[in-house]
This record gives structure tokens, sequence and C-alpha cells, in this order.
């Protein structure tokens, strides 16, 4: 049996009762970095076997992993932070599991986006959930494409994506551009964390936070706008 187990995003009380079960009882615990995920592990006193499976692992290394589940192991999958599958590569694996006809066990929690966009005030009914931003490729396009969709669309849509510290001015600046000076939009950073913390406002008026405060550029970012 193959289970798709959410973790804490930062936070390590976030987990749920029934994930810490179930990571200490399966055979093995597929994850993308060992370290990250040892902490997690080690807070809770999980000793379980890791195997490392990340965006640069090969088909040999997904073929051993379906191949231990089909001799009857039971393995986790767990991300460095949130649920798997959400811009990571879990995605392969999971697809590759369910075609060779093992049983997929999602385990539920937490994800960046959904704490941001819960957190935010916007529109929850309807969003476009679009992950990391292209880092040069595309991003006109992206841009282009959401304003084409928004025109078609008869009710409100948040669109809700991720940046890093290195392009999260850039991106705020290229909202602005796309969107207008007024456009309303929220940025949500160190989440769950003690310093959580969320921005709202116009483009400009975030962008002059951010300058004015450069020691809150860190870690990563989740935009809602």
């Amino acid at each position: 049996m193959l289970y798709i187990v959410s973790t804490p995003i930062w936070n390590l009380e976030d987990i749920t009762y029934r994930a810490v079960r179930i990571l200490k009882e399966v055979d093995g615990i597929a994850c993308e970095d060992t370290r990250t995920s040892g902490t997690l592990l080690n807070h809770y006193d999980i000793k379980k076997p890791l195997i490392s499976f990340h965006s640069h692992s090969g088909q040999s290394k997904t073929d051993k992993i379906i191949e231990q589940l089909q001799q009857g192991q039971d393995i986790a999958l767990i991300s460095d932070a949130g649920t798997p599958g959400i811009s990571d590569p879990w995605y392969i694996l999971i697809k590759a599991a369910i075609e060779a006809g093992i049983e997929v066990v999602p385990v539920p929690w937490a994800t960046a986006f959904t704490t941001a966009l819960v957190g935010s005030g916007m529109q929850m009914n309807h969003f476009l959930y679009l992950g990391f931003m292209p880092i040069k490729k595309w991003r006109k396009t992206l841009f282009e494409s959401i304003i084409e969709r928004r025109k078609t669309k008869v009710w409100g849509e948040t669109v809700v994506v991720y940046e890093s510290v290195h392009r999260i001015m850039k991106t705020l600046k290229e909202i602005e551009q796309y969107f207008g000076e007024d456009h309303y939009m929220v940025v949500g950073r160190e989440l769950t964390k003690k310093f959580e913390e969320f921005r709202r406002g116009t483009p400009s008026e975030i962008i002059e936070y951010f300058e004015n405060t450069p020691g809150k550029l860190k870690g990563e970012f989740v935009i809602c706008f």
C-alpha cells in the first residue's frame, strides 16, 4: 500500500494523529530530502528506512519503489513540507503506483497555498493555483493568459502562486504592470512559523514594504492576486 502523507509546512505541531501513526507503521518512508524529513521524524521518534526521491530521480528509482510495493511493503510518501504531489516530484510515482495496481491512500492535511488562501480573505470558492512561477520563459504568456481567462469568468477567481525570495520583487512588479497599480493582492510569508505574516494591499504598497524592510525577504512566499 502507498500512503500519501501530508506533513507540516513548517510548524512541527501541524500534523495529524493518523499521519504519525501511519509513519510509525509503514515499512519505509520515501522523502525528497532525508535531512529535512529527518527533523520531523526525529521529533516524533519515528525510525524507519528512508528512501530518497526528488526531481532528479530517474526511472530506476521509481521502478525500485514500485517493486517494493509489489512485494507487499507499505510505503509512505512525504514531501519536504505540506502535501505530496503539490509542486513536487511525487506525481510521477503516484501515477506509476496507480498504473501498477497499487492501492493508494491519501492522508490529507496542510498545503502552503490553501493556508495562504484561507488567510487572505480573498475569493475562496473559485481559485486558480499555478504553483511556482516560471523562472524566465513563459512569464509574459502566463500573465496574459490569466487576463484573458478572467474576461470569460462570471465570478471572481483568486490566482495563487508560489515565489522564491530571489524573484518575489520581480513578480510583484509584474503583477502591477499587468493588472494595474490599484489591483488588490495578498502576500503570505513564514506561514505557520512564529513570524507568520500577511501583507495586504496594492502591488506598490507591498513592494514599498519589502523595500523598506529587506530583512523580511526570507524563505518562500505565497501570492494571492
